[in-house]
């Protein structure tokens, strides 16, 4: 049973909030409640319908895909089953940073600039529109609420993104207050600030907890490792996502704070792709995201088969991604879930993984404190960092075409520069230049790899 002040945070300040920012929020979630009871093939015929009102804006609006889909001889007005998307090309990484305008609607407004370091560390820059925003917000708050908490819970999150943590400014500050939730930030994980988090997360006594699996597992290693209990303090849920979840992180966070685990899957670019309900199942936000999943040759696999997951999100007409390479592995369970919703349900996934590192004097870091130091630098196509030991960090650096003698020489003292100031002055920063970054033995590929013991 929420509270009187949950119910007026998420009945009346939160729909006022999403209208003053002229999100579409509300009604989109109001939909969402209902058709995720619907059978599959409702559901389908849903993602039809706007799969074609997404195509078709595409060729009207969008030069990418206007000459794109002239190039192919593709017809949007032809398409009679979601399976009509394998007709068209992918759309990988590479494509968005060599084709990045020409995929912005000539109709698109109020676009936001975004990035992310991808899973093998090469930057990609963005935009998404507040269809997407409105969609994706939607979609978070559903799931919330599938387990028993809303918007206005009393809420902490331990994140590391700069967007966030970046925009703590007065105002943004009372409305966390009204809203109540508090932002830990998680690029430093030393144990003066976790004990500092634990110290906190105590104090605030949060119904949901949200942020990455690895900093949460952190805290829940430093609060056991002092005896200090956190299963007490009547947590509901604990939301874990931006990275893959351990089997052994889920019961190690799940024992620490005595509430169970709720998986996420997705990311900025792809938006949220699935969200665990309280059966275990990974549903897909059907409504918005159509799901492949496809093999080394590109070819769609079956339900239970695992392959490459490749997203088409519908409502992204501002600035569209149409199968769109996320270069994680999973498959589609062939069957439903207990809970009822007709959603389909996203089975052996596996997500990206960001590895803490450890500076010189100690402190614990996420992996992300070092890839924001090379992922908006002018000219890099990719990058890997390599942590050998406290000493010793390595980066290999996949320069573009556009990165010159001197612009290589200014990019490689501005990586040594950035690091140090993380890893401390002491610490060699040795940068290589090569042509593509290697794959680990899983096949996997991963930006932040520590060879460091962090001391937990």
């Amino acid at each position: 049973m929420s509270s009187l002040y949950t119910r007026f945070v998420s009945g009346a300040l939160f729909p006022l909030q999403e209208r003053l920012k002229r999100h579409e929020t509300l009604h989109v979630h109001r939909g969402l409640e209902q058709s995720q009871w619907w059978p599959r093939e409702r559901l389908e015929a849903l993602q039809l319908e706007r799969l074609r009102a997404l195509l078709a804006h595409a060729a009207a609006h969008v030069p990418y895909y206007r000459d794109l889909f002239a190039h192919q001889g593709f017809d949007p007005a032809q398409v009679r089953s979601t399976r009509d998307l394998q007709a068209l090309p992918f759309l990988a990484k590479a494509d968005i940073r060599a084709h990045g305008d020409r995929l912005r609607a000539d109709d698109a407004r109020g676009l936001a600039r975004f990035n992310t370091g991808g899973s093998s560390g090469e930057p990609l820059i963005f935009f998404i529109g507040r269809e997407r925003v409105s969609h994706d917000v939607a979609a978070k708050w559903r799931a919330t609420r599938w387990w028993g908490v809303d918007i206005g819970d009393r809420e902490i999150v331990v994140w590391g993104s700069p967007i966030e943590l970046g925009s703590q400014d007065r105002a943004r500050q009372w409305r966390d207050r009204l809203m109540r939730t508090e932002l830990l930030p998680a690029f430093e994980m030393s144990d003066d600030k976790v004990d500092g988090f634990i110290a906190r997360i105590r104090a605030r006594r949060p119904a949901m907890l949200f942020g990455y699996p690895s900093a949460i597992h952190h805290i829940a290693q430093r609060a056991q490792a002092r005896g200090q209990r956190l299963d007490d303090l009547g947590m509901r849920v604990v939301f874990v996502t931006s990275e893959r979840l351990y089997d052994h992180q889920r019961e190690a966070i799940g024992r620490a704070f005595g509430a169970p685990v709720a998986n996420g899957y997705g990311g900025r670019d792809a938006g949220f792709i699935a969200h665990e309900c309280p059966h275990g199942a990974m549903h897909v936000t059907a409504e918005d995201i159509v799901v492949e999943i496809v093999d080394e040759q590109g070819r769609v696999q079956p339900p239970g088969k695992a392959g490459e997951i490749v997203v088409t999100h519908l409502a992204t007409r501002d600035y569209p991604f149409i199968r769109y390479r996320t270069g994680d592995v999973g498959s589609l369970r062939d069957g439903g879930c207990a809970c009822g919703r007709g959603l389909p349900v996203l089975a052996d996934l596996q997500g990206r993984s960001t590895d803490f590192i450890v500076a010189a004097d100690g402190t614990v870091m996420h992996g992300l404190a070092l890839i924001y130091v090379l992922r908006d630098l002018p000219g890099v196509a990719g990058f890997k960092i390599v942590q050998e030991s406290r000493e010793l960090t390595r980066v290999l650096l996949v320069p573009g075409p556009e990165m010159s003698g001197d612009a290589k020489a200014a990019a490689i003292a501005s990586i040594e520069r950035g690091l140090k100031a993380r890893l401390g002055e002491q610490v060699t920063v040795e940068v290589a230049l090569v042509d593509r970054i290697p794959a680990e033995r899983s096949g996997k590929f991963r930006y932040v790899v520590s060879k460091v013991a962090a001391a937990t």
